[in-house]
């Protein structure tokens, strides 16, 4: 059982949040319903962080951090929700 805790504990992303029923259950900044896959989205679009802060003003510097480590762990994922909603 503690295996197990552990590795729950492992797999957290501190900041980022995947909630049933929240934006298709899609991982998004915690407190929010912003996705990640949009942030990385912008920033591929050369949206700099503080415009991206301007357009959500409820972001902090700490929600941008987590969400690129998350990207950085989880590329194939991120890439994955891009190239679906860009379709949608």
């Amino acid at each position: 059982m503690l295996q197990s805790v552990i590795n729950d504990i492992g797999d957290a992303s501190p900041g980022i949040e995947s909630r049933n029923g929240v934006c298709g259950g899609e991982p998004c900044i915690t407190r929010t319903r912003i996705p990640v896959w949009l942030l990385e989205q912008a920033r591929r679009l050369d949206v700099s962080e503080a415009d991206i802060q301007k357009i959500y003003p409820t972001l902090r510097a700490e929600d941008l951090a987590h969400a690129w480590a998350y990207v950085r762990s989880h590329r194939s994922e991120i890439e994955t929700q891009i190239i679906e909603n860009e379709s949608a």
